[in-house]
């Protein structure tokens, strides 16, 4: 799960980043904070080409735009993500209902006993609902595993699969990075009508092809990656593109 936190409040960013750092590195892997940062700025370009699980956002951002305001952009380009609102002044939150945000959860600033544990207990709570968004056969996410990680990656950033070089082993290319874990390419042939098996050692997202080299049989993916493409695929392929 991947975790963005936005706190102008340098202390307490810190220590919110480390709450989440200790408990991921103790009980739950699968957690990694991928933007710690003081700006709402640095979180839209994080937007700009990424996507995260679950946001940490201060309310009371000293800043053009507010923790609200921010919330509302990332709501807009990912309607299911964890939204979980650090304030100061719990009143404030009757602000969610204006802006018509369904919140996860809320830290309230108080001693650091006191917001360790409650970010602790959201946290829980948002992996937990990762977990089970992952589970649910969901048209847009699939779920693996890698080690003791679990990992939900949205069905339209995968470019391709691909057989791995170690037995009984398949990579996961996607638009955040790549994954190898077991698995056959046959049990994702069917997770959408997107996807298509143009050869025996790949599965492309069909909506990620780039260019097809009709001569050298081979399909350009966004990574730069080339696949190749089976003589008995070809023409099929041609005729879904």
């Amino acid at each position: 799960m991947r975790v963005v936190i936005c706190e102008d409040n340098l202390v307490q960013k810190e220590f919110i980043y480390k709450e989440i750092m200790n408990y991921a590195s103790f009980h739950e892997p699968s957690i990694e904070v991928v933007l710690c940062t003081s700006t709402p700025d640095e979180v839209v370009t994080y937007l700009d080409h990424y996507q995260a699980d679950c946001y940490f956002l201060d309310i009371e951002l000293d800043h053009q735009l507010d923790g609200m305001e921010l919330a509302v952009e990332i709501r807009r380009r990912d309607p299911v993500a964890h939204i979980i609102f650090i304030t100061t002044h719990a009143d404030r939150l009757k602000l969610t209902f204006t802006y018509k945000l369904a919140a996860l959860d809320f830290i309230v600033k108080d001693t650091p006993e006191q917001i360790a544990s409650q970010v602790i207990e959201v946290l829980q709570v948002a992996f937990e609902k990762y977990t089970q968004l992952g589970e649910a056969n969901s048209s847009e996410v699939i779920q693996i595993k890698i080690g003791e990680r679990i990992k939900n990656i949205h069905l339209q950033d995968i470019y391709y699969l691909e057989t791995s070089t170690v037995p009984h082993k398949i990579t996961l290319y996607e638009k955040n990075g790549f994954y190898e874990f077991y698995g056959r390419l046959k049990d994702f042939e069917a997770i959408s009508t997107s996807f298509y098996r143009c050869h025996k050692s790949f599965l492309i997202n069909l909506r990620h092809v780039r260019e097809v080299d009709k001569k050298k049989r081979i399909v350009m993916m966004p990574n730069g990656a080339k696949c190749d493409i089976s003589f008995r695929a070809f023409r099929e392929l041609q005729s879904r593109l």
